[in-house]
């Protein structure tokens, strides 16, 4: 399964909207074949797995072990259902990482694996299968995007100098916030950070699309933005800033993951940043140059 999530994460950019999903066969107690879902419209992680499969290892799959991140489809999308393939291929038992939680899979590619015979077992690694997928999840649970709220801090809690713009990132902490709006979907500031900093929130330091550009403005509630997101197909959102829009999403609970960067340097004067809450929960924390990026989760 760790290998499952290893070849899934390849998928991190095309397979959206898709989940990321890794598929590892093994039989005699060696991998005779492996897939991940490179791109949506193409071929699924299980569909790619039986593929790789040289032939003089296909008698063994009868004897085999299927391993999935995530539950194997049950119905007709942009391509056949995956849990029928693993069926037609005759595969003794399937291990799955977590179920889907799209209302068209949830627990019936399981249901169509146990009434095949095929013995499954569900589950393994769970927590880091959802977690390579909090997007998708959050997306078809909560009917809203993944949203992550992401400001970088001096050592004494400030995002400006004087009320000015400063640069607070190094060069390896900026091409990582390029990397992250790379992955997600869209990216927001307010109308105050928009209009002072012009800012162009691309991808310019990174390699990728460049997030959908959302300004929020007074006379726009966020719940009703968050909804607005959703219909559209938004299934992440970094918000950038300034520190009055944190605070609305803080107070709103519209939060999901902080990404807090904070440089050793110090201004003494300009706009605090936000306070982290008390229901965040440290996730990791790495230094990059002289500065330290923390992600906090909602415990």
């Amino acid at each position: 399964m760790q290998r499952c999530l290893q070849l899934a994460a390849g998928g991190r950019q095309n397979a959206r909207p898709n989940p990321m999903v890794g598929a590892v066969i093994v039989a005699d107690g060696r991998i005779i074949g492996e897939g991940y879902h490179q791109r949506c419209g193409e071929a699924h992680a299980e569909v790619g797995a039986f593929r790789s499969v040289r032939a003089a290892d296909e008698h063994l799959l009868a004897e085999s072990c299927i391993y999935v991140s995530l539950e194997p489809c049950s119905h007709y999308g942009k391509t056949p259902p995956c849990a029928d393939l693993i069926i037609k291929k005759g595969v003794k038992r399937c291990v799955v990482g977590t179920e889907d939680p799209f209302s068209e899979v949830h627990g019936r590619g399981i249901g169509k694996l146990r009434q095949a015979g095929i013995d499954v077992k569900v589950g393994v690694l769970q927590e880091e299968c959802q977690w390579l997928n909090r997007r998708f999840f959050t997306y078809h649970q909560k009917h809203r995007p993944y949203i992550i709220l992401k400001w970088a801090q001096t050592a004494d809690g400030f995002i400006d100098r004087d009320f000015q713009p400063a640069m607070i990132s190094n060069p390896l902490t900026q091409m990582l916030s390029h990397k992250l709006r790379a992955e997600e979907d869209a990216i927001l500031v307010g109308h105050t950070t928009y209009d002072r900093d012009h800012p162009s929130l691309t991808v310019r330091h990174w390699s990728g699309q460049d997030p959908k550009r959302v300004v929020l403005t007074h006379d726009r509630p966020l719940e009703q933005l968050v909804s607005d997101l959703y219909q559209q197909g938004v299934q992440s959102l970094i918000v950038e800033g300034g520190a009055q829009t944190h605070q609305s999403f803080l107070e709103a609970s519209l939060w999901d993951e902080l990404r807090v960067e904070t440089s050793p340097l110090t201004f003494g004067r300009g706009t605090r940043a936000v306070r982290i809450p008390p229901e965040a929960k440290l996730r990791t924390s790495a230094l990059y140059g002289k500065n330290v990026v923390a992600i906090y989760i909602k415990d």
